[in-house]
């Protein structure tokens, strides 16, 4: 039986794509700003892209913040994520402080989902995950490729390999150069959900032409699409309120 994951009453796993949406504020007043927006939107999770944020290298700034934006998102689920600049992020930082950070929030069970770059060493992901574990925070545990599409074979050996590295919810993105790219993201999604997935998986085909990999989940076997409130925190994201339509539209057509 396929797992899922339920934070704060929230299945993801389970019934239609839920819809979640980043905040990308520079500074605490514009995260809360952000925050308090969030709250009159139609969405099922929130993600804290923190590597946004202008004191992104100052681990005691980011838990004041976080602790801010809790009081406003009280029961909305949080992702944290420090998206470094190799996979796609705002800027890069060294592994000790990458993995500092993200065993720091886990900590303060401030968040309910951590976000893990697939690509780092596996015993240092696996401490992280044990840190997570301990504070009843899932993880997301993701791959991010802003050049291009890889093959078939290769998207899904990753989401694999982010599952038995004990990702709770596998995560892969990529560029499309071709309308072919995008079928090719689709397909390893659909041999991932009826072949190999255990568990809940995201997977995204980004920019223009990746738009329908946002929006056919359901049938393809994403289980977690993200959508843009005011900003976008990678190209191709569709607005939340179009999104809601679109998946409802598409779920009461299967």
């Amino acid at each position: 039986m396929k797992k899922v994951v339920t934070v704060k009453g929230v299945t993801i796993g389970e019934g239609l794509p839920k819809i979640c949406v980043p905040m990308v504020g520079r500074t605490l007043d514009e995260l809360l700003e952000e925050a308090n927006f969030l709250q009159s939107l139609d969405l099922d999770v929130v993600e804290w892209r923190v590597d946004f944020f202008e004191d992104a290298e100052n681990i005691d700034k980011i838990k004041t913040a976080l602790q801010a934006i809790r009081e406003v998102l009280v029961y909305e689920p949080i992702i944290f994520t420090f998206r470094n600049a190799k996979e796609g992020g705002e800027r890069e930082v060294s592994k000790e402080f990458y993995f500092e950070l993200n065993k720091t929030i886990a900590s303060t069970k401030l968040i309910d989902i951590v976000d893990i770059e697939l690509f780092n060493e596996e015993e240092e992901i696996q401490t992280l995950i044990d840190v997570a574990r301990k504070n009843d925070v899932a993880v997301i545990i993701s791959n991010h490729d802003f050049d291009k599409t890889p093959p078939k074979e290769e998207i899904i050996s990753r989401l694999c390999r982010a599952a038995e590295l004990g990702g709770d919810i596998p995560k892969i993105a990529v560029m499309p150069n071709s309308a072919k790219d995008v079928i090719t993201l689709l397909d390893a999604t659909c041999i991932m959900k009826e072949k190999y997935a255990d568990r809940p998986i995201i997977t995204v085909s980004m920019d223009g032409k990746g738009a329908i990999s946002r929006l056919t989940g359901e049938l393809f076997g994403s289980d977690l699409t993200f959508g843009a409130a005011k900003k976008t925190s990678a190209p191709g994201q569709i607005s939340v309120a179009d999104l809601r339509k679109i998946i409802q539209l598409l779920h009461n057509n299967l």
